[in-house]
């Protein structure tokens, strides 16, 4: 018995270790198998590399020819003002232009009278726009005189920046508005040390007209000027549609008279601004956010008005197409630094009737969008707070606003007993 059991343990431990060996072998075959598989893929991608540098060595003696322009020549618009753009941006791109020879460039972009005083009646327009006869007046005046950027000064202030503002007030205005302007300098625009930073006041003004049937006011302005010193005119037709020229005109001033300044608002004469909620917002403004700051009530996928009847009304013969993001033209704020690269692009971008949306136009060139901001209220404040003085502790602007109005809003603010917390 005791032999058998012997030869069965012998038995059993032979099968182990045969069992052991077999795993073993197993094991070092899988093994094998990675090592070779590894091997063959580092081969693949050695073989793949060296042939696609031999291809690109060999790519750098050869030589590519294109077999059609990158560029691919414009379709004249059928609405003026895009035409009128795409002659800029053809003009303003050598290499658009190269595009053409002499004998093939088009007649729309070869035309003669853009190279003439463009200050000049450009009576070509009424055979160019297809409805030009059915037009609004103010539609027709814009149009014949659309490339001219240039008018003389009137009345001055050379010497308003001298000493170069923190913040340079801009109001737009017209010559008949003396409460308006007289309330401003009285309260929100009052020229002068605020909160420890310089403010400046302008208020910009064109020309009234005998067509307009304004009177004659130019001595009463020559006497507010020797005043206050705050008025900037010019001698152009001011109207709706030439509020463009206004903000062109402008921003050529502040290049030369006001290059100092470290920001802008510019507004128009019936609205409220809290000028210590603006110098407050500023000062807490990092450098990259300051260079290009330009904020208000921000517009988006707007669009021509169509009809007639409303004072915005554009046909489709003058622009076709969506506006760029625009801020509101009650007011907003921007930086000093924006103002120049405003002013040379604005160069590059054909003059439309409405001035807000042209600014847009000038943001969207240089590749900006202006920032909603929720202290301007272009449309007002809920009637039930507009008695209430803390409704306009937190608000840079509210629009609209009488003299009157303006005068007690800014007392409620400048008190120092003003008390907000439960507001």
């Amino acid at each position: 018995m005791r032999s058998r059991n012997i030869s069965a343990c012998c038995i059993q431990a032979t099968c182990s270790q045969k069992t052991q060996k077999g795993v073993a072998m197993a094991l070092l075959w899988r093994r094998m198998k990675v090592l070779v598989t590894v091997v063959m893929v580092n081969l693949f991608i050695f073989i793949l590399i060296s042939r696609n540098n031999g291809q690109e060595k060999g790519d750098l003696n050869k030589v590519h020819l294109p077999t059609k322009p990158f560029w691919s020549k414009v379709v004249p618009n059928q609405a003026y003002w895009n035409l009128q753009q795409q002659v800029l941006d053809l003009q303003n791109n050598p290499i658009l232009t190269a595009n053409y020879s002499t004998d093939d460039l088009p007649h729309w972009l070869n035309d003669t009278a853009l190279t003439s005083d463009p200050c000049h009646a450009d009576f070509k327009v009424t055979t160019q726009v297809k409805d030009y006869n059915s037009l609004p007046g103010r539609f027709k005046d814009f149009l014949v005189y659309m490339r001219c950027r240039s008018y003389p000064l009137l009345v001055d202030q050379p010497d308003l920046c001298m000493d170069p503002p923190f913040l340079l007030l801009a109001i737009k205005s017209l010559a008949p508005h003396f409460d308006r302007r007289q309330a401003i300098r009285e309260s929100w625009g009052r020229s002068g040390v605020l909160a420890n930073r310089t403010v400046k006041t302008v208020f910009l003004l064109g020309n009234t007209s005998e067509v307009d049937h304004h009177p004659d006011l130019s001595d009463m302005l020559r006497y507010e000027s020797s005043r206050h010193h705050d008025i900037v005119q010019w001698d152009y037709r001011d109207s709706f549609f030439n509020l463009t020229v206004k903000e062109v005109l402008f921003l050529g001033w502040i290049e030369t008279h006001c290059p100092g300044a470290q920001y802008i608002f510019k507004g128009d004469d019936d609205v409220f601004v809290n000028t210590y909620s603006i110098l407050q917002f500023l000062g807490g403004l990092s450098a990259p956010k300051a260079k290009d700051l330009f904020v208000g009530d921000v517009i988006t996928n707007a669009g021509p008005h169509r009809d007639k009847k409303v004072k915005y009304f554009i046909p489709e013969s003058m622009y076709v197409g969506v506006y760029p993001p625009y801020a509101g033209g009650g007011g907003y704020l921007y930086s000093g630094d924006l103002a120049a690269r405003l002013h040379n692009v604005s160069k590059r971008v054909a003059l439309y009737p409405i001035d807000d949306v042209y600014t847009g136009m000038c943001l969207r060139k240089l590749g900006l969008a202006p920032e909603k901001h929720k202290g301007f209220r272009t449309f007002d404040i809920e009637e039930k707070y507009r008695a209430n003085p803390c409704a306009y502790k937190s608000l840079m602007l509210v629009h609209p606003r009488t003299p009157q109005e303006m005068i007690k809003i800014w007392a409620w603010l400048s008190d120092p007993h003003l008390n907000c917390q439960k507001f």
